[in-house]
């Protein structure tokens, strides 16, 4: 007689099993993918509900996806997320609970780089400027906005076609000082090759930065931001709203950049995760 097993949710909570949701044979995967390691992003069920349920992680509001019959909070996991036992609160109905989940650890590689003093060190004046704009910057992070309605899938578009980088989060060491994780992904593409927006949204700042150059941001709702750098033009305002595929501007050099390429990035409740997770190819 075969031997029987119960396992019970929280044992599959502890492996890390990914919830994908019912799917029908050959269905596409949901975007994002499931990924629960640093700069990665955690798909949580939720179960049914009449109505949207609200789910935060510490003091960050989540954004949560789906339909009443089966709800999901889309969490990102910032690049210095510590793998061990995680935890969201969730409120629905009247009702509140925990779920509890597991980062998982993930190495990601290291580059030592020598290069000129002036390279590494800002001057007084540059490094005023970066505090400025850093303030700004991190007022536009915390946008929030209320979560489009639609199912528990969110794939995006490249937002210009190329060779894509597999940097994401890779630590750059310049002359023996560590800097900060690349939090985004480089499409290499030529001078002036448009760029067009990976999901709908509405732009919520444009501007010229010291190390991004021509930068635009669009709020996709529920916490999920996308921006693109570098750009050599910028062809909409705040306050546009984009469908997808929706030019708005063009590959450049500007900012800190050694060549022409842009850089993407997508921010989901304030964490930077890897825009590879939400494509499909």
């Amino acid at each position: 007689m075969p031997l029987r097993m119960r396992i019970t949710r929280r044992q599959l909570l502890l492996a890390g099993a990914a919830f994908a949701g019912p799917a029908s044979a050959g269905a596409p995967a949901p975007m994002p993918r499931d990924a629960r390691v640093p700069g990665g992003v955690a798909r949580l069920a939720l179960g049914a509900a009449p109505e949207r349920p609200q789910a935060q992680q510490g003091d960050q509001p989540l954004l949560v996806v789906g339909t009443p019959s089966a709800w999901e909070a889309i969490v990102g996991l910032p690049l210095a997320t510590l793998p061990g036992p995680a935890r969201i609160e969730v409120q629905a109905g009247g009702a509140s609970r925990s779920i509890d989940y597991v980062v998982r650890a993930k190495s990601y590689p290291q580059q030592r780089l020598r290069v000129a003093p002036g390279q590494v060190d800002l001057s007084p004046a540059d490094q005023a400027r970066h505090e400025r704009e850093r303030a700004h910057l991190q007022a536009v992070m915390a946008t929030y906005s209320a979560p489009a309605a639609g199912a528990a899938s969110l794939p995006m578009r490249a937002p210009v076609p190329g060779r894509r980088s597999s940097s994401f989060g890779l630590r750059r060491v310049f002359n023996g000082q560590p800097r900060a994780p690349h939090a985004g992904m480089d499409i290499a593409a030529g001078l002036g090759t448009p760029v067009a927006a990976p999901l709908a949204g509405r732009v919520i700042d444009t501007g010229d930065y010291f190390f991004n150059g021509g930068t635009v941001w669009l709020d996709h709702g529920g916490g999920l931001l996308t921006l693109c750098c570098h750009l050599s033009a910028i062809d909409v305002q705040a306050g546009d709203v984009l469908g997808v595929g929706k030019r708005l501007g063009a590959v450049g050099a500007t900012g800190r950049a050694t060549g022409p390429h842009l850089h993407w990035g997508v921010l989901l409740n304030r964490s930077m995760v890897d825009p590879a997770l939400f494509l499909a190819a």
